[in-house]
């Protein structure tokens, strides 16, 4: 390890207490997708005392910010992450994510200048829902964003994973009411209609794009047994191993609801809900880096495996147009996985406020041994230029 390694784990011990009572505070107040007013401050204080440059409510998100320090040329974005899912809080672990995101960013700040570096912590609402990344990609908060990284908790360590696009609608057919005895053939029955698109729906699951998957709930089906039924609506997923292979099934699906709405006369609304995610595609080389980062750490990392697919996530968005990592830092969860109330229990234990230290620590190193070699620096600089326009 270089001098500069050993003052950034200097300057992250410095932190520890604070960024460990960071994660412990964001895990006692989950908030939703951006509703994150009092997660997003508290990170952006802690940095802002750190002496970072801090602008809140970047691109008209007001639980979005950035904070930078250091001046170079090569901007290495870390994405802090920060929602809670509803009534089961940090079950996926974003406070050990916002946390170590944070770790990541102090602990390269003292050293940011002499590597030509600036450090770039965005803080990125809405990844449970919503896809705020996707917000802030749009609206130029990565413009000047040569390489992108975040670690996210787990039950267990990972490298190289992918994860599943996806697209949310809501559906909504209005028909008409009437009485279900006495005038059935006056009604336009709007349950009928969401019956007919879940048997087309189903039919159609054979021949769906491989790794595709279709998924929902109806929201509301009519009001009593002796009216037909004039609004009927519900909530609908659609995941595919690519962004290509989403639209493919998007259309399909769109339809196999149209199909609903041409037999029974009822129309049919079908409403984007946030928007939609990529696939992961993770960078082999510094992916390569932050595991040997991680093993230098004591951690224990399995080989990289593209294969190993999570769920879905807007930093795939950012992948497909920067070089990305998104490994998994593991903490004992007594068996449970993430998205289970369980998990959300060992989100403060000691073993998750080691996984956030690790993990900030590993990301600084990764991103110091970017800066440090020319061919990987070379490369990250080449692709921000192709970015850009002429």
């Amino acid at each position: 390890l270089t001098p500069l390694h050993h003052l950034s784990r200097t300057t992250l011990t410095t932190h520890r207490d604070d960024l460990i009572a960071l994660s412990h505070s964001l895990h006692a107040e989950p908030e939703l997708a951006y509703e994150e007013h009092r997660s997003a401050r508290k990170i952006a204080d802690l940095a802002e005392r750190a002496g970072f440059d801090v602008v809140r409510g970047v691109c008209d998100l007001p639980t979005a910010f950035t904070a930078t320090a250091g001046s170079g040329d090569l901007v290495i974005g870390v994405c802090a992450e920060y929602d809670a899912l509803p009534g089961i809080g940090h079950a996926c672990g974003h406070n050990v994510n916002g946390a170590a995101a944070t770790a990541a960013a102090l602990a390269l700040a003292p050293v940011a200048d002499e590597l030509g570096l600036t450090v770039k912590l965005i803080g990125t609402p809405a990844e449970e829902s919503g896809g705020g990344k996707v917000d802030l990609l749009r609206g130029g908060a990565f413009d000047d964003v040569a390489a992108a990284m975040m670690v996210h908790a787990a039950p267990t360590d990972a490298i190289g994973m992918t994860s599943l696009a996806i697209s949310s609608w809501e559906v909504a057919y209005a028909g008409r009411t009437a009485h279900a005895a006495a005038a059935p053939h006056r009604g336009v029955n709007a349950a009928d209609a969401l019956m007919i698109a879940q048997v087309a729906i189903a039919a159609h699951r054979q021949q769906m794009v491989p790794g595709g998957a279709v998924h929902g709930i109806t929201t509301s089906g009519g009001e009593a047994s002796n009216v037909i039924p004039g609004r009927t609506t519900a909530s609908y997923d659609c995941r595919a191993e690519t962004l290509a292979d989403l639209r493919e099934l998007q259309s399909r699906i769109r339809a196999c609801f149209e199909a609903g709405a041409l037999a029974t006369g009822a129309e049919l609304t079908l409403t984007p809900v946030g928007n939609d995610y990529a696939d992961l595609r993770q960078d082999a080389e510094m992916s390569a880096l932050y595991a040997a980062a991680a093993t230098a750490l004591g951690r224990t990392v399995p080989p990289r495996d593209p294969s190993l697919r999570g769920g879905s996530t807007d930093m795939g968005n950012v992948s497909h147009l920067i070089p990305t990592i998104h490994p998994m830092i593991g903490y004992d969860s007594a068996g449970a996985l993430m998205h289970n109330p369980d998990f959300t229990r060992h989100g403060t234990t000691p073993g998750a406020d080691r996984a956030l230290l690790d993990g900030g620590l590993a990301l600084a190193w990764t991103a110091i041994e970017l800066a440090r070699n020319e061919g990987h620096r070379a490369r990250l600089l080449a692709r921000l230029a192709s970015r850009r326009p002429n």
